[in-house]
């Protein structure tokens, strides 16, 4: 990419020059990447006309998994999830996100139990006591993407699902304290892994977090299985989300030959997830949606 001259408009389109707004952000890029640390491209880098509109569609997103929070209970269906989903959605003038994305057939996943993630949601598939289960809600307004998703207990949950569903949002949320303009992706995955592990679970491998905004996923792909200080470099205004998805047994899992998208773990214990959407700040993070 042509590099820009001082006076010239800034890139990120803003309107400012150049010198005043993205000059010294370009500097430090070209300072690590002398390092040969990863570091996002300008695409990848939201602007705040882009932010601003990306906010919106996490209202939405944040108002149906609301929606679904206040209804979910024994004795429904997932395929009744779903339709509170569409519905709650599109009345918000907005479009499920994962609706045909790929050939997916549902506006949301309903993971359950050992379900890591990816459930097709379903009129057979009945709510019950005990079970735990991932709403994944994703929302498209306006070309904007936004993407969260919440654990649900559902009844009676036994004391070791509880524990799961519990140390699994601590990681999100220790996940989320490590976040630091010009820290490193694996910082966010080394504090997730250590507490994981140190409560005798483990993260899955191949299955992580990734970019969000412009697209449903784009880069960077965010493991929570690499070192501190590794991984893409956390510049402002990078957005991503953080979503560990952590087993109880084997961090080992296997996807559905027959439907190709449901995700399940190879020892049939039970997964847990939770999903925030975030953007690195000059002083830290923001939650866009949870």
């Amino acid at each position: 990419m042509r590099r820009l001259k001082p006076d010239e408009a800034c890139w990120c389109g803003s309107g400012v020059m150049y010198r005043n707004c993205h000059v010294a952000f370009d500097k430090k890029i070209d300072m690590y990447k002398k390092k040969h640390v990863k570091v996002p491209s300008h695409n990848l880098i939201k602007t705040p006309e882009q932010v601003e509109m990306i906010r919106k569609s996490a209202e939405v997103n944040v108002a149906v998994l609301d929606y679904v929070a206040e209804h979910i209970k024994e004795g429904i269906s997932t395929q009744e999830i779903d339709d509170m989903v569409y519905q709650e959605t599109t009345k918000r003038g907005a479009i499920p996100a994962p609706l045909n994305y790929e050939g997916f057939p549902k506006s949301v996943c309903t993971s359950i139990d050992d379900v890591v993630c990816h459930g097709i949601p379903s009129s057979e598939r009945i709510l019950k006591s005990g079970d735990i289960v991932n709403v994944d809600c994703s929302t498209i307004l306006d070309g904007y993407f936004s993407d969260s998703s919440r654990m649900f207990m559902i009844g009676e949950v036994s004391d070791e699902k509880r524990k799961l569903v519990e140390v699994t949002k601590e990681c999100v949320e220790l996940g989320l304290a490590a976040v630091k303009p010009w820290g490193f992706l694996g910082d966010i995955a080394d504090v997730i892994s250590r507490h994981a592990n140190e409560n005798g679970y483990r993260v899955v491998r191949e299955i992580g977090g990734h970019g969000v905004g412009l697209e449903f996923h784009e880069e960077p792909f965010v493991s929570y299985v690499i070192r501190k200080g590794t991984g893409m470099l956390l510049a402002p205004g990078l957005m991503f989300t953080i979503e560990p998805m952590i087993n109880m047994g084997s961090e080992k899992v296997y996807t559905d030959r027959f439907d190709g998208w449901t995700v399940y773990t190879s020892d049939g214990k039970p997964s847990a997830q939770w999903e925030i959407q975030v953007l690195v700040t000059d002083d830290g993070a923001e939650v866009i949606s949870w």
